[in-house]
């Protein structure tokens, strides 16, 4: 999920290590594709949430990122993360539904003076991967000021980002409805530099049906998908260098809606909440 930052910004500004959210698409460094995306079938399925149980999400599974309601989110962003909060998190009907709201909350010992909430799931400390394919079905938060993202991060929280490697596997902003973007972040690509590695794919429904948003991620390459068609590539040049390809190292998933920053250049719809992602499931495989 990128960090937008002011022209002025420059890489000495970038954030601490977990900092790091959805990317850039201005100007895009090509990365698009057109090739088909699927598990391969020497793969076993490691690890998965199907969202059968209802009330909050498995404890087992998802912890919740709350780390800088106090001080306020990275990008411009608006949005308090509650945790545990079932108005913003919670399973229901086979799926897992992340809600933001156009509310204060106040009461919360860590508000920072939000006017929205929201939730940011991830599975850092619970589960993490070194290459794999991950299939996320899910129908997306609309309407503008809403930005919904599916993405992994880098584990090795001390490499600080970029260096640590981010890959945007899905995200959605409002004002562009049906659009959406697949990246890369590393240290020798990113946004700040203006060298990031992103494509984008037309999903016209992608508001009001579900779909399966994908990542196949190997030691040569990473593909990121919809529906079984990659639309963006980035392969590794192999030169050990981890300003280029830092991809060699365990990443893991974060599922959030955030409201503002990227989502917000066109302003606020007061109208678009409460929004919801719904996720149906979230599956990971390995190579046996």
């Amino acid at each position: 999920m990128r960090l937008r930052w002011r022209l002025a910004a420059a890489l000495t500004m970038l954030p601490p290590a977990g900092a790091a959210a959805q990317t850039i698409a201005t100007p895009p460094a090509p990365a698009a594709t057109d090739e088909r995306i699927a598990v391969p079938k020497d793969y076993v399925q490691v690890w998965a949430d199907e969202f059968d149980t209802p009330g909050l999400p498995d404890p087992a599974k998802w912890r919740y990122d709350t780390s800088r309601n106090r001080e306020g989110w990275w990008n411009n962003e608006l949005q308090y993360y509650a945790a545990g909060r079932r108005e913003n998190a919670r399973v229901e009907d086979g799926h897992l539904v992340i809600e933001t709201r156009k509310e204060r909350v106040d009461k919360a010992a860590d508000y920072g003076g939000q006017d929205y909430s929201s939730a940011k799931l991830f599975t850092q400390g619970v589960a993490d991967w070194t290459y794999g394919f991950f299939e996320v079905r899910a129908k997306l938060a609309c309407g503008k000021g809403n930005w919904p993202a599916i993405w992994t991060l880098g584990s090795d929280a001390g490499a600080g980002w970029p260096r640590l490697g981010e890959i945007d596997i899905m995200e959605h902003v409002g004002q562009t409805p049906g659009t959406i973007h697949g990246s890369v972040h590393t240290k020798a690509y990113n946004h700040v530099a203006k060298t990031q590695k992103t494509a984008e794919a037309q999903v016209p429904d992608a508001c009001t049906a579900f779909h399966t948003y994908q990542l196949d991620w190997t030691a040569d390459r990473i593909l990121i998908g919809v529906d079984g068609r990659a639309y963006m590539r980035f392969d590794n040049d192999h030169k050990g260098d981890s300003a280029t390809w830092p991809f060699d190292k365990p990443q893991y998933l974060i599922l959030n809606v955030a409201v503002g920053g990227w989502g917000a250049d066109q302003g606020i719809d007061p109208a678009a909440f409460p929004a919801r992602m719904e996720v149906d499931y979230v599956r990971v495989w390995q190579k046996r």
